[in-house]
């Protein structure tokens, strides 16, 4: 159950600005590590997690809302969702790739909030890096096993410092798959199947996921 609440999280939020497509200046690197920071998201979210489990069934859309505001302080979907867009977005207006920002975010938080109905809680752990990033600013890998009944599982967020200098989410790696290209495979295959037209794509996702 837990490894299917990070593969929905993937590619898991801050679609409240439109997606910037060059950033004027690099952000200057944070205070506090991104290891802290990831820390401390997780730590916040788990704890929503069990204040608000018992709406799930007396008011699932306030549930849903509480979990998608604990996602949305650690995700960037825009920086996921073009992630996930990749080459089409390319050709995508503005306006299609905001609006696929919000279904993709909609779409996580549904499935995602609806697992974690089940969650049970589980220890974590921060692994020491033993490299230091190329580009920490747009790419830092930060390490965390997650040790459940049924074993380790090791989970890597690619985290990035956005322009107000916050460490956010763009991917996340679950035993070694990268998140985001699963979903940009998905996202591939329905525009082949749409004859490459990104509104029928959008439109499928915010019905089908």
């Amino acid at each position: 159950m837990l490894r299917r609440l990070f593969l929905s999280l993937a590619c898991f939020a801050a679609v409240m600005q439109p997606l910037a497509f060059v950033q004027a200046a690099e952000p200057a690197l944070p205070a506090m590590s991104a290891e802290a920071a990831v820390k401390g998201y997780v730590d916040n979210l788990v704890t929503r997690i069990r204040e608000v489990k018992p709406l799930y069934a007396s008011d699932r859309a306030a549930y849903l809302t509480a979990v998608g505001e604990a996602l949305t302080g650690f995700v960037d979907f825009n920086e996921v969702a073009r992630g996930v867009m990749a080459k089409y977005g390319n050709s995508a207006t503005p306006e299609q790739m905001q609006r696929f920002a919000e279904v993709f975010k909609a779409s996580l938080v549904d499935f995602y909030g609806s697992s974690l109905a089940d969650y049970s809680a589980a220890d974590y752990t921060i692994v020491a890096a033993t490299e230091v990033p190329e580009n920490p600013v747009s790419a830092t890998p930060v390490k965390m096993d997650f040790k459940t009944a049924s074993g380790t599982l090791s989970v890597e967020y690619t985290m990035f410092v956005n322009v107000n200098s916050e460490w956010k989410l763009k991917n996340l790696f679950i035993d070694g798959i990268n998140m985001r290209r699963q979903y940009y495979a998905q996202f591939d295959s329905m525009m082949l199947s749409n004859n490459n037209d990104i509104d029928k794509v959008i439109a499928q996702w915010a019905v089908g996921q």
